[in-house]
């Protein structure tokens, strides 16, 4: 089974972004399973998140998803987004970046969960 691309691809275009000063954006699905963004924010089932290193706290781009805190309303908010739900990367300056096809397979909610409060975040490996 060949890993996707999709996480390789949004690190390389931040890596650019960053690079050359532009302010990186991520169009995300918000109603995709596991998704922990502020509700508030979404609009249509998306919400646009800036993902820059002055937006966000402990950015992780992983390989399955993308974790940070960022403030909203003056309130520090845990993000949680499973790489399947991001639909683009993009700068806001110049637009440009890169948009991603939908996935039609989604893992299971019980594997992808976001970690919770106060409790151990642990998987079994086989």
């Amino acid at each position: 089974m060949t890993t996707s691309s999709k996480p390789y691809l949004i690190r390389a275009l931040y890596e650019w972004m960053a690079d050359n000063a532009l302010t990186p954006y991520v169009l995300v699905k918000a109603d995709k399973p596991n998704c922990m963004v502020p509700r508030e924010f979404v609009k249509n089932g998306e919400i646009v998140l800036d993902i820059s290193m002055t937006a966000t706290k402990g950015l992780m781009l992983g390989n399955e998803v993308i974790e940070f805190k960022a403030r909203f309303s003056g309130k520090i908010t845990d993000i949680y987004i499973p790489i399947y739900a991001v639909s683009a990367i993009y700068a806001q300056e110049n637009g440009q970046g890169m948009s991603f096809p939908e996935e039609e397979d989604l893992p299971p909610p019980s594997q992808e969960a976001p970690p919770q409060k106060g409790r151990p975040n642990l998987k079994i490996v086989d």
